[in-house]
């Protein structure tokens, strides 16, 4: 399961989720930074990642386009990086079988109330 986590994001996520979505990676790594949601959503097709962004643009290109790729839509507002990473941790079984289905091309993750 790798995930392409976007611009929007902490790149300082990533080391924490790689023990269980290996190979995950940040745009910026990969050459995206401030790149267009199309081309970002091709690469991610190319090679084989699910996007995870807080960007409603992703949201309705998966609406709109299907996938893949598969697109996981964080709605937790302006919050620390710390609970984004709790957040994809904690749902790790939810985003595993959601990237295994055949038919969905969305996930919506929001915030845990407290």
């Amino acid at each position: 399961m790798k995930l392409l986590l976007d611009e929007n994001l902490s790149d300082r996520i990533v080391p924490h989720i790689l023990e269980l979505f290996p190979e995950s990676t940040h745009i910026k790594t990969v050459g995206l930074a401030h790149a267009d949601d199309r081309i970002i959503s091709e690469w991610a097709k190319q090679h084989g990642f699910s996007i995870v962004s807080k960007d409603t643009d992703f949201y309705y290109r998966s609406i709109l386009f299907g996938h893949p790729p598969k697109f996981v839509w964080l709605r937790v507002g302006n919050c620390p990086t710390r609970l984004i990473v709790d957040l994809l941790r904690s749902r790790h079984a939810l985003i595993r079988d959601f990237i295994q289905c055949e038919t969905e091309s969305l996930l919506v993750l929001e915030r845990p109330e407290a």
